[in-house]
């Protein structure tokens, strides 16, 4: 079957729903259908996406979908396999995925930061550069934590004099903690190791201090644009680099063996 494509500039959602969604169903019925048992390993990410036709970050919503339902289980540089099987009354479900949550503080905090450039205060320039410096600090712990991130979104969010933008990012922060989608995939990516990028969040710096909207917006457009990059290939890029690894010590492995033997 095939779905067509799925991007951030897609039209609004068909009758269908989201192609994601329509993937994860499709998913649902073969596991239902009895096509796979128990343990078995589903078509990898690429095999998926060239057969429907769709993009590979709507192929990893799509079993992200069905991971946080317990059908199947993704195991980064192995693949998905089968958890458990749907019952008879089963059916899919779907709460707001990381996709769509950045998708939406693209659209929004875009506009939250140009607005912001306006209005921002030097004590507020001055907060937001502190968070930033905090944003660094953190990233040298060993255990990856975002409380300055989040921060550091808020305190634009509160630059704009704009109540509702306030209260909507916000209630982004409370979406990516409590959507199961959301908290799965950013879990996945903490475990990979991803942080903030500290020189993406200088640039939004370095326009609010400006006080120039046009390069405000386009600097938090720029950096959301990366974290939906990092959400949704780091842990690929994980597993390719475990990969690498284990090739490199194969190898060196096989040439200590050879020169110790030559010997």
């Amino acid at each position: 079957m095939v779905f067509g494509s799925d991007s951030p500039a897609e039209g609004p959602p068909q009758s269908g729903g989201r192609l994601y969604q329509r993937l994860a169903g499709l998913l649902f019925d073969q596991l239902a259908s009895g096509r796979y048992a128990i343990g078995d390993r589903l078509p990898a990410e690429r095999e998926l996406s060239l057969e429907h036709n769709v993009s590979r970050p709507a192929v990893r919503e799509a079993l992200i979908a069905l991971e946080v339902q317990g059908y199947i289980d993704v195991r980064v540089g192995s693949g998905a396999f089968v958890r458990k099987l749907p019952g008879q009354d089963d059916r899919p479900g779907f709460a707001i995925t990381a996709f769509e949550l950045t998708e939406a503080r693209i659209m929004f905090e875009g506009e939250a930061a140009a607005l912001a450039a306006v209005h921002i205060t030097d004590a507020e320039l001055a907060h937001v550069a502190e968070l930033v410096e905090r944003i660094d600090q953190e990233n040298s712990l060993p255990e990856v934590t975002e409380t300055a991130d989040r921060d550091f979104h808020l305190a634009i969010a509160e630059a704009t004099r704009n109540s509702a933008v306030r209260l909507a990012i916000e209630g982004f922060w409370r979406i990516r903690a409590t959507s199961p989608e959301c908290a799965l995939l950013h879990n996945k990516a903490r475990s990979a190791n991803v942080r903030p990028v500290v020189a993406e969040h200088r640039l939004i710096l370095d326009a609010l201090r400006a006080h120039d909207p046009v390069a405000s917006r386009a600097a938090m457009r720029a950096h959301l644009s990366a974290v939906m990059d990092h959400l949704l290939f780091t842990t690929e890029e994980r597993a390719i680099e475990e990969a690498r690894r284990s090739v490199a010590s194969t190898r060196a492995r096989y040439h200590t063996s050879i020169a110790g033997a030559s010997r």
